[in-house]
């Protein structure tokens, strides 16, 4: 009988520990660091916000030389509006961060998933027996994309074949190419199944092999330079090396689980907590509350969390946000913001949400508004009062749970 003791098993690594890992692993590698951007991009972008670490290196990915050289890496803060309804569950965040490394023209598919490999098996500590690869299993344009394949072969991960689930593109037109997503057994039972049959098989990083663009008649042009762009969420990839059954149960979260003052639970802590962070970032950023585009965005987060906590308590108030959850956040993204500023919008923002609930409860409470709104109503309570639709439909049900 082995009568040695155990030894004492390590701590999971923090958050700050995985970027400064995975950043680390690629530097000596290589690769220069390039700093994160702002959310809001810049005039003539075709999109509001920052959604991925690749999108200001497109141009780059297409072939412009990148002062910084052919081999990249970085932490980039993004925000996606897409998932926006699904915020709540454990998994969704708005305003998150990407983990990303990039080749332009340097070396290509093999070489990036047998980093993937080595990072995730000897720099993350991960099992290897936890992994599994999906990958383009071809369509009615191109054959199955076999040196990602062989790759994962040749390190013993078994691999799922997919359609379009790995093929990525920038759009009808442009860069693309195929994907190979990685994915991490969360279960309690040995590894089983495959990613697309079941769902505790968790995503954590995909290398897309950027070889084609795609022109206005859909044929496929090979890229004169072709790279690979790889993209991993941090907040999941925690989740997934803390053993934690959702983001938010990350250490990240820790403060705000121990400071927000509000009484909330489940979806509704989920949902103040990501919509409040997200917003000191955007604020940092630069954008205000609005009636469209970037303050249009920022406006929607704020209503949700204050109509969030005004179900349970008419006298929350943003003003009760700990000064430290704003500064942490902050320091988290890297943003330079006076935390009083950011103060200032939450708090105006609130007295003119304010205002619209007591003006809008009282248009709607006179006859011609009782029953069933028309076109006509909905715009004449637009143009003539300023309540927006959405907010005209929260009052009215609000209304009806109240009788």
């Amino acid at each position: 009988m082995d009568t040695r003791p155990t030894p004492p098993r390590k701590p999971p690594l923090t958050t700050g520990q995985i970027v400064e890992t995975f950043t680390g692993f690629f530097h000596d590698r290589g690769h220069r660091f390039v700093p994160s951007v702002p959310l809001v991009r810049p005039p003539g972008d075709p999109v509001l916000f920052t959604t991925s670490g690749m999108h200001p290196l497109t141009p780059y990915l297409e072939g412009r030389p990148h002062p910084l050289g052919r081999r990249l890496v970085n932490s980039q803060r993004v925000l996606r509006t897409t998932d926006l309804d699904e915020v709540g569950d454990p998994t969704h965040l708005t305003v998150f961060q990407m983990l990303g490394s990039w080749s332009l023209g340097d070396y290509g598919t093999e070489q990036s998933l047998r980093w993937g490999y080595e990072l995730l098996v000897d720099g993350f500590g991960i099992g290897p027996e936890r992994l599994h690869a999906t990958v383009f299993g071809g369509d009615d344009q191109l054959g199955p994309d076999t040196r990602s394949l062989q790759t994962w072969r040749d390190l013993g991960v078994p691999v799922e074949l997919t359609g379009q689930d790995n093929w990525w593109s920038n759009g009808p037109t442009g860069p693309c190419g195929p994907d190979s997503e990685i994915f991490v057994w969360t279960g309690d039972t040995p590894p089983q199944g495959t990613p697309t049959g079941d769902d505790r098989w968790v995503e954590v990083w995909n290398h897309v092999m950027m070889r084609y663009r795609r022109l206005d008649d859909q044929s496929l042009q090979p890229l004169a330079r072709p790279g690979v762009d790889t993209g991993m969420g941090l907040e999941r990839l925690v989740m997934v090396l803390q053993g934690r059954p959702s983001v938010f149960g990350i250490d990240l979260f820790d403060p705000w689980r121990q400071a927000l003052l509000w009484q909330l639970d489940g979806a509704e802590w989920r949902i103040v907590t990501d919509h409040l962070r997200s917003a000191v970032v955007m604020i940092a950023d630069g954008v205000r509350p609005a009636a469209n585009a970037h303050g249009y965005v920022l406006r929607r987060l704020l209503r949700r969390v204050l109509t969030t906590l005004w179900r349970h308590d008419p006298d929350h108030t943003l003003a009760d946000l700990p000064v430290e959850l704003i500064e942490g956040t902050l320091g988290h993204f890297g943003q330079q913001c006076p935390v009083e500023e950011v103060r200032e919008v939450l708090l105006s923002e609130q007295h003119r949400f304010a205002g619209m609930l007591r003006r809008g409860r009282q248009v709607l409470s006179r006859p011609r508004f009782s029953g069933p709104l028309s076109e006509e109503d909905y715009g004449c309570l637009h143009d003539t009062h300023g309540l927006p639709r959405e907010l005209i439909d929260m009052l009215r049900q609000e209304s009806v749970a109240g009788k």
